[in-house]
């Protein structure tokens, strides 16, 4: 059971997560945020669910979470200046937080990986979806999901990167109270370098990203293409070399080769 008041403790922001749901099941976490018939309309809004009947990842890929032991929470994002540009850097910067708060907490090797993915020892442990809805051509809203395995022990099925959770890195039990706390708090200062420093969440990510510089495969559910990972742009967009020249791409699941 997730004890609020242990997280209120902890939480120390002026506004993500002022406003804080627990729910013990939904659909979805990001579905919930995204309607606004369900009265989440406050900027930094939380909702955390223990189960989530439809929960998904990028590409409208299943995720499968066990209910009481991990972290399923989607923060909604009312703020205009956040919505000047793409989403790609918002989501690059939601995995900086969430790798820097297991490597605060936990003192964990953590790394991320193009483009929405957390790492801890070369092993999938968090997922970051970020969503938006629009008015003619203004964006109104934006929804932040984040999946992050923490004391679920058993993964089944089939992966591209092979799963893992914090407990079964740190062989020790997580107080999930603790690291929610932590992550929404390191949440909200990365939102004011968003806006003022941009360059700066790119830097960390790149410093986090260990593709970079390697031999890779990229498929787009239709074709495959072969390269090596140069950089990513100021949009977060992956930069691929060939033997033709740089080639940019928006999307994709990336392997070493």
């Amino acid at each position: 059971m997730f004890n609020l008041e242990d997280f209120d403790i902890k939480l120390d922001t002026d506004y993500i997560g002022r406003n804080f749901v627990y729910a013990e099941e939904v659909d979805s976490t990001n579905g919930v945020l995204m309607n606004s018939a369900y009265g989440f309309n406050d900027h930094g809004s939380v909702l955390l669910a223990e189960k989530q009947l439809k929960g998904r990842g990028r590409q409208n890929r299943t995720w499968q979470s066990q209910k009481d032991l991990n972290l399923t929470f989607s923060i909604l994002l009312k703020d205009q200046s956040l919505f000047t540009s793409g989403f790609t850097l918002l989501v690059f910067g939601a995995a900086n937080v969430v790798a820097a708060s297991i490597e605060n907490l936990y003192q964990l090797r953590t790394e991320v990986k193009w483009p929405n993915d957390v790492l801890v020892n070369g092993k999938k442990v968090a997922g970051i979806l970020i969503e938006s809805s629009s008015q003619g051509q203004k964006i109104v809203r934006a929804v932040v999901g984040v999946g992050l395995n923490v004391n679920q022990q058993a993964f089944h099925g089939q992966f591209q990167i092979q799963p893992t959770s914090l407990k079964n890195e740190l062989n020790q039990n997580i107080e999930r109270e603790v690291l929610l706390a932590e992550i929404l708090n390191i949440f909200e200062e990365m939102l004011g370098k968003y806006k003022t420093e941009p360059e700066q969440i790119l830097k960390d990510w790149r410093m986090r990203c260990r593709m970079i510089g390697e031999k890779i495969d990229v498929n787009d559910g239709k074709n495959s293409r072969h390269g090596i990972f140069d950089d990513v742009d100021e949009n977060g967009t992956l930069l691929l070399r060939t033997e033709k020249g740089i080639e940019k791409i928006n999307f994709g699941d990336v392997s070493i080769r």
